[in-house]
């Protein structure tokens, strides 16, 4: 017989959640540090040649990840950080829908859909 999920269970599950995701964070972003000092990273002389074009910054991006450019994984690290409080609350989300609280249920579509709605906000400036 399958034991019901509780509290604990979810307290756990959440834990383990957000431990993974700072320590894959940390891993990347070490890993992409380790790369630049390899290639040979310098300070770049004149910062306005670090103006890029916005309008390509994603398609730049999976495209370094493909090509494991420094760069490109160290804003893996850094991104997988920023996302795992949103993975958090989606991951309680399901846990409070299986225990059926639908007052915690609610309060997280609400935190959910402001943090979207605020991530949605900073990719348009």
């Amino acid at each position: 017989m399958r034991k019901k999920f509780n509290d604990l269970d979810l307290n756990r599950s959440v834990g383990n959640l957000l431990r993974l995701g700072v320590i894959l964070s940390l891993a990347m972003t070490a890993l992409g540090l380790i790369m630049l000092f390899a290639e040979g990273f310098s300070m770049p002389n004149n910062y306005s040649d670090l103006n890029k074009n916005t309008d390509r910054i994603l398609q730049d991006f999976w495209n370094g990840l493909i090509d494991l450019h420094a760069t490109s994984i160290i804003l893996l690290g850094i991104l997988i950080l920023i996302f795992t409080p949103l993975m958090r609350i989606i991951f309680a989300l399901v846990g409070y829908i299986k225990e059926k609280d639908h007052t915690y249920t609610i309060i997280s579509l609400i935190v959910l859909f402001i943090m979207l709605i605020s991530f949605m906000m900073g990719f348009t400036h």
